[in-house]
């Protein structure tokens, strides 16, 4: 079991390497796109089939987060229900503006990207030796919010994970909202 583990915490982590990358690439293409004008295939397609990327992020932490609480038993903590209270709620919607093919569905994935982009750094913060500013939520119920379940590559944690796929989603949200066709 702690083999499994291991190889899911380095999956996770090569998948917040790819997320960072990309929101990097995305964030640069359009401020490029500010400054000239002019629009790049990437955004093109980000734009055209970005729903559907933000359904497929949102699946995937979705199932990595209760991968490793209902499979593996570790018991999420205050910090990571918060974040779950914000990325949960994107499968649905993601999966019914796909299904309805409604773009404004954009604006409500930043809104709750956001909230969860700062909880998520604050827990890896706190992952990374920080000091608790604010407690974490809900103490004595749940884990310990500094407590590392996955620590890959010298700085990847389970908070930054989640961070980085909030990033890419609040990208890819933006992308869809400044884009004319679904």
């Amino acid at each position: 079991m702690l083999a499994l583990v291991a190889q899911l915490n380095v999956v996770s982590a090569l998948g917040a390497l790819i997320s960072q990358v990309a929101a990097v690439v995305l964030i640069a293409l359009l401020i490029q796109r500010r400054i000239s004008g002019a629009t790049s295939p990437i955004l093109s397609l980000v734009g055209s089939y970005g729903i559907h990327l933000v359904f497929l992020i949102s699946i995937a932490g979705t199932a990595l987060s209760l991968t490793y609480s209902e499979v593996f038993g570790f018991v999420p903590c205050g910090l990571c229900w918060l974040q779950r209270i914000f990325l949960y709620p994107m499968v649905i919607l993601s999966g019914l503006a796909l299904w309805k093919r409604d773009r404004s569905i954009a604006d409500y994935l930043i809104a709750l990207s956001i909230p969860g982009m700062i909880v998520a750094l604050y827990q890896h913060y706190l992952q990374l030796g920080g000091s608790n500013l604010v407690g974490c939520p809900v103490a004595g119920f749940g884990a310990d919010c500094a407590k590392r379940i996955l620590f890959e590559f010298g700085y990847i944690t389970f908070p930054l994970v989640a961070f980085s796929a909030f990033v890419l989603i609040a990208t890819v949200a933006y992308t869809i909202r400044s884009q004319k066709s679904l």
